[in-house]
C-alpha cells in the first residue's frame, strides 16, 4: 500500500514517470531527519522564545478546523510564543493577504492549512526570503520549494480505511454481492481530496473491475465525483440527482463519502427520497456524525484527533525555536510537484458503532457513545 501511495501521489501532482519510479523504489522511511531536503533558516539557527508564529487556516468547513483555531491559540501561548492565528473565510485572496501580513509581522514559523495549495507561491517565497520556516498543516502545499515540513495524518491511509469500511459495512448488511455504490470526493482545490480518493480506490477499484461493485451512475473518475468547496449542499444536490436518475427501483448499497459533513448531506438526500439508508463512510469524528453512527445511520468515520495533530505541530515549532530539526516520520513519499516534503504523519483510526466507545474513551465524544 505504501508504494501505491507514492505512485498515486506522484501521478496526482504530475511529476515525471521517472520521478514516480524513483519514489516507488525508495520505500517509506522511518528516519527522524529530512535528509537532503532543504529546511528553513529558522531550523538552522533557532529564534527567540517569544517569537511570532503565524497559523493560516482555511475556511470553517468542519468542526476540526474550528477546534484547531482554539488549540493553536492556547498551545502556542502556553509554549511562550506570540500566536497569530487567522481563518480565511473570504477565500484564497484573503489567505494570501494573511500570510503576507504574517511575514510583515516577522513570523519565524508560518503554519499553512491551505484553501488551495497551488495558489500560495508568491506569499511563501516572501516567507522564505524573510527567513521563516513553512509547515504545511493537514493539507500539502503544492508546486513550490518554499515549504519545509508537512504535519498531517496519513491521508492515503484515511482513504484506504474508508474504502475498506465501505466494503465491510455492505458485506455485514448483505453477505453476498454484487453491490451498487456511488462515489463522492472532496473539493478539487484541496490537495488532500484526491489523496483520500486514491486511497479508497486502491481498495475499491479491484472490486469494481471484478464485478463485486457496480457504480450505477458510471461516475468513477475523480473529476466526476468532486464536491466543490466541501459544501454539503453540493453533495446533497448531486445525491438527489443520482437517486432520481439511477435508483428508481435499484437498491443503493453504499456511498463513499470523504468526510462527515458530506456524509450527513448524502444521508439527508436518501431519507428525503424515501430510500433505505446505504452504508455511508465519513471522516473527522464530528459530533452529529458520531450520534448518527450510534443510531445506526452513518456507518463509519475516521478519527483524526485534531488535539494530537496541533500538539505535534507545536512540538515541531518548539524544535525549530531551539535550532533543532523536527521529528520526521516520512522523508520520501510526499512530492508536492517541486520537492519531496519531509512529513510528520500520525495514524488515523477507523470508527464504527462497534468500536466507538473504546475509540472515544476519555475524549469529548465519549458521552455520545454510551
Amino acid at each position: 500500500m505504501k508504494r501505491v501511495q507514492m505512485r498515486t501521489f506522484a501521478k496526482v501532482l504530475a511529476v515525471s514517470a521517472a520521478a514516480a519510479l524513483a519514489l516507488s523504489a525508495c520505500g517509506r522511511s522511518s528516519t527522524t531527519t529530512p535528509g537532503a531536503a532543504s529546511t528553513g533558516s529558522a531550523a538552522k539557527s533557532g529564534f527567540a522564545a517569544n517569537a511570532v508564529i503565524g497559523v493560516a487556516l482555511p475556511q470553517k468547513t468542519s468542526e476540526n478546523w474550528v477546534l484547531a483555531e482554539g488549540l493553536f491559540n492556547k498551545g502556542l501561548a502556553a509554549a511562550g510564543f506570540s500566536a497569530d492565528v487567522q481563518f480565511a473565510n473570504g477565500g484564497v485572496g484573503e489567505q494570501q493577504n494573511q500570510i503576507s501580513s504574517m511575514v510583515t509581522k516577522g513570523a519565524k514559523v508560518i503554519v499553512v492549512g491551505a484553501i488551495d495549495g497551488k495558489q500560495l507561491g508568491t506569499q511563501l517565497q516572501a516567507a522564505k526570503d524573510s527567513g521563516a520556516t513553512v509547515i504545511a498543516y493537514d493539507r500539502l502545499v503544492l508546486n513550490t520549494a518554499n515549504v519545509d515540513y508537512y504535519a498531517a495524518f496519513d491521508n492515503f491511509k484515511v482513504g484506504v480505511l474508508q474504502g475498506t469500511a465501505l466494503l465491510d459495512g455492505m458485506k455485514a448488511k448483505k453477505p453476498n454481492g454484487p453491490y451498487n455504490i456511488e462515489l463522492f470526493a472532496g473539493s478539487p482545490d484541496d490537495a488532500n481530496a484526491q489523496v483520500f480518493f486514491n486511497g479508497a480506490m486502491s481498495v475499491l477499484q479491484p472490486k469494481i473491475t471484478d464485478g463485486t461493485l457496480k457504480v450505477t451512475s458510471g461516475q468513477t473518475a475523480f473529476n466526476q465525483v468532486v464536491t466543490q468547496g466541501w459544501k454539503p449542499e453540493n453533495a446533497q444536490k448531486r445525491m438527489d440527482t443520482l437517486i432520481a436518475a439511477h435508483y428508481g427501483s435499484t437498491t443503493l448499497d453504499g456511498v463513499l463519502s470523504p468526510n462527515d459533513t458530506l456524509a450527513r448531506a448524502i444521508i439527508t438526500s436518501v431519507k428525503q427520497a424515501g430510500k433505505a439508508i446505504p452504508i455511508v463512510t465519513g471522516q473527522d469524528s464530528e459530533v452529529e456524525s458520531v450520534k448518527s453512527i450510534m443510531k445506526g445511520e452513518q456507518y463509519s468515520t475516521i478519527n483524526k484527533d485534531t488535539t494530537k495533530l496541533v500538539a505535534e505541530t507545536i512540538k515541531m515549532i518548539e524544535a525549530l525555536q531551539k535550532g533543532d530539526k523536527p521529528t520526521v516520520t516520512d522523508a520520501t513519499s510526499y512530492n508536492n510537484g517541486t520537492k519531496v516534503v519531509p512529513a510528520d504523519l500520525l495514524p488515523p483510526v477507523i470508527v464504527t458503532k462497534d468500536n466507538a466507545a473504546a475509540a472515544y474513551q476519555g475524549t469529548s465524544l465519549e458521552q455520545y457513545t454510551k
